[in-house]
């Protein structure tokens, strides 16, 4: 069985979040406020259009001389920092759309693998914990073989355009394209959906620059919170202030990190800007980002010298116990659940209240470490590898690793906690095997999620998952010594029997002992217990 099971990897603490994004709400806009930023949007965005579709047909072929020419040609109908801002933008979606395809590739060759080797079997053959049977029909196996036709055509054309530098890349999205021509569905009439289309198209996102004033020479903001906007050259005309500029009616205040911010602006450091419109709210925004070098990552063990809260992650709810430096747990287990229905502000809402509550819960434990797995299910909700399992690859499709992951680091760091990242391989397996039996009682019901929390803060801190070791017994006493791994040798109180407190026990004070056995009379000879000497009597004889 050992040499079945993989390698199980070494916890690690994760880094911090080497970025940071606030936002605020340009409140106070006027109708001629509005009409420049849509002209301001609409213009760049055509430019940054045009530039993506010639980075785009430069493939491999790119070069710091043709990047030269594009930016030249995007200065003389805007200005040299906004042509500094789309190439970058245009080089940035190149390269997301270079990492997706090498990714679907992956995800190609994996189900062609899968189902030819499940071709290869006699149909209705059983299958094993490490791989696929057969399939369970004839008609199953008919549809597999055209399915697998249908992959390697796909995958040639997939190899072709990697090869040749070729990707495919929607501005505004693919999702929202499609829904063109689908918009019943999607509950729009054309003219509003046009309004989102164009909306997402448009490009008012400015990079920060080090050195210059309040960081940012494009869209600049000063610390009381006043907004300009430096105009493209075809629409100089509506500047309503010197070189060119625009300025805002609206104010932001930024209520969050708004102290971070203002001490970066004040000192001219780099800080970009995004101005963005929600055509569903009718409401614009502003985002400020920046960058800082990610914290520096404490030992592993100064992490976990206070002991760790080990979670499981579900995609309801997270799992949560604490564990003491021993790996024993400590106290009940804890429950954060959160609902994955609605929206994307929604469901985003609901994981950063969880996460906060959890969070909350460790700083008032005075636990210095929060032990999670490492998940990925990039390669398990494939179609091919659950096959008929739909639930199952909804279910694990539905879980955000991703941004749990992004959003547990960032609040942890604020709150100067670290996450311990350890190997998600049969925690749950293990964690019910040995932990929710022993830990269920009449009062607690452990379920297997909360077992496999303990397995996952134990796998953190360097125990193995499995409760105890018993030394084989050479009789009825320990001969062998300490139960290794339950808990450490030097912990008081842990080995040794119970201490025998004088006294009552309960709160009806029984009688004095000594009088009482000394006024004790027996019912047999044998138990009789005084200390006079045994007098037998002799026997009566009678007649």
């Amino acid at each position: 069985m050992a040499d079945s099971l993989r390698t199980i990897d070494a916890p690690f603490v994760a880094l911090g979040p080497s970025g940071v994004a606030i936002r605020d709400r340009l409140k106070g806009l006027v109708p001629g406020d509005e009409k420049v930023l849509r002209l301001v949007g609409a213009h760049l965005g055509s430019l940054a259009s045009k530039d993506l579709k010639t980075r785009c047909a430069q493939g491999l072929e790119h070069s710091a001389d043709t990047w030269s020419v594009r930016k030249r040609e995007l200065t003389a109908v805007s200005s040299s920092r906004w042509a500094g801002a789309i190439t970058k933008a245009s080089h940035d979606q190149w390269a997301l759309a270079r990492r997706g395809q090498t990714a679907h590739l992956k995800s190609l060759e994996a189900g062609i693998g899968t189902i030819t080797h499940r071709l290869s079997l006699p149909v209705g053959e059983k299958g094993t914990k490490r791989a696929p049977g057969g399939y369970r029909s004839k008609g199953e196996w008919f549809a597999k073989t055209r399915r697998l036709h249908l992959l390697q055509e796909r995958l040639t054309d997939v190899r072709a355009d990697r090869e040749a530098g070729r990707v495919h890349v929607v501005r505004g999205g693919k999702r929202l394209a499609r829904n063109r021509h689908n918009l019943q569905n999607t509950q729009l009439t054309e003219t509003e959906w046009r309004e989102h289309w164009e909306a997402e198209r448009w490009f008012l996102t400015a990079d920060g620059e080090s050195g210059k004033r309040y960081g940012n020479e494009t869209i600049r903001i000063t610390p009381d919170g006043e907004i300009s906007v430096k105009l493209p050259a075809p629409l100089a005309a509506l500047a309503n202030a010197g070189h060119g500029r625009y300025v805002l009616a609206a104010k932001v205040r930024f209520p969050h990190r708004g102290t971070e911010w203002a001490d970066r602006i004040e000192a001219n450091r780099a800080v970009a800007y995004r101005i963005h419109y929600d055509v569903t709210r009718g409401r614009w925004y502003l985002t400020a980002s920046w960058q800082r070098p990610a914290s520096k990552t404490i030992p592993i063990q100064t992490a976990l010298a206070h002991g760790v809260i080990g979670v499981d992650t579900n995609a309801d709810h997270l799992a949560a116990w604490r564990l003491d430096v021993h790996g024993n747990p400590i106290g009940q287990p804890r429950r954060f659940p959160y609902s994955l229905s609605g929206s994307a502000a929604h469901r985003d809402a609901q994981v950063r209240h969880a996460l906060s509550r959890l969070l909350n819960w460790a700083r008032t434990c005075g636990v210095a470490a929060i032990a999670i797995e490492d998940l990925d299910f990039g390669a398990e909700k494939t179609r091919e590898k659950h096959g008929r399992n739909k639930r199952f690859r909804q279910l694990i499709s539905g879980m955000p690793t991703g941004r749990l992951r992004a959003r547990l680091t960032s609040m942890a760091d604020a709150t100067g906690i670290s996450i311990v990242a350890v190997d998600p391989a049969y925690t749950s397996r293990w964690g019910a095997q040995y932990w929710q039996k022993p830990l269920t009682s009449k009062n607690r019901k452990t379920t297997r999620h909360d077992a496999a929390g303990i397995a996952i803060g134990r796998r953190a801190q360097g125990h193995s998952i499995r409760r105890r070791t018993t030394p084989p017994p050479a009789h009825r006493s320990d001969e062998q010594g300490h139960r290794t791994v339950q808990a450490d040798r030097r912990a008081p109180g842990r080995v040794e029997t119970r201490p025998r407190i004088p006294g009552p026990r309960t709160r009806s004070v029984p009688p004095d002992a000594e009088r009482t056995r000394a006024t004790r009379t027996s019912k047999t000879v044998r138990d009789v217990r005084s200390d006079q000497e045994w007098v037998q009597d002799s026997l009566l004889l009678t007649d």
